[in-house]
């Protein structure tokens, strides 16, 4: 009736984040600097989320 949705932002923000995660993870296997690959796993989690809630809801 008011398309409402049910969609827990949570559970969007934990699967953007370990989709950011693996590859932050092999960035860091080949020698990338950790503290470069967390603010790139931070910023993709944080745009999948805007996207998520902008275009998705």
């Amino acid at each position: 009736m008011y398309n409402k949705s049910t969609k827990d932002p949570v559970v969007a923000a934990v699967t953007a984040g370990l989709g950011a995660g693996a590859v932050a993870c092999f960035s860091v296997s080949q020698g990338q600097n950790i503290f470069v690959a967390i603010g790139v796993t931070a910023f993709a989690t944080v745009v999948a989320l805007i996207v998520d809630r902008l275009f998705f809801n």
